[in-house]
């Protein structure tokens, strides 16, 4: 038992962590400093997705499960949970590439604010200047 519910955790962990990394930018427009926390976990996502890799979370929940003594799974945390709620079936390769492209594109979207807004704030020497803080 305690292993299954050590698995559904770390579900829940594994889907909060995609969605830090995906839309976690819009955190660091409020405070800053979750840049330090966000910026290695969205190279490390777009790392994943773009070498076809798979993240060491999976074989662990897939560990806890057997552990549980539920049966594990084959391929990865994205093919399993994700997929079958958010991407069509027969996802390609290709796609993935895409999604983790545009996981890159929209937070180097979002840093390119936060930095013009630093810069800006540092020139006036406003109160934000250098404190981490958001706009």
């Amino acid at each position: 038992m305690t292993y299954r519910i050590l698995a559904d955790l770390l579900v829940v962990f594994h889907l909060a962590f995609l969605l830090f990394v995906s839309i976690g930018g819009v955190l660091v427009l409020w405070r800053r400093r979750v840049a330090l926390l966000h910026v290695p976990a969205v190279i490390w996502g777009v790392f994943i997705e773009l070498s076809g890799g798979v993240c060491p979370l999976t074989p662990m929940e897939v560990r806890f499960r057997a552990l549980g003594g539920e049966a594990g799974y084959s391929g990865s945390f994205m093919d399993r949970y994700v997929v079958p709620i958010l991407y069509p079936p027969g996802l390609t390769r290709e796609a993935q590439i895409v999604l983790g492209l545009l996981v890159a594109a929209v937070n180097l979207g979002i840093y390119v604010v936060v930095l013009g807004r630093w810069w800006r704030d540092r020139r006036a020497g406003g109160p934000d200047a250098g404190s981490g803080r958001g706009a």
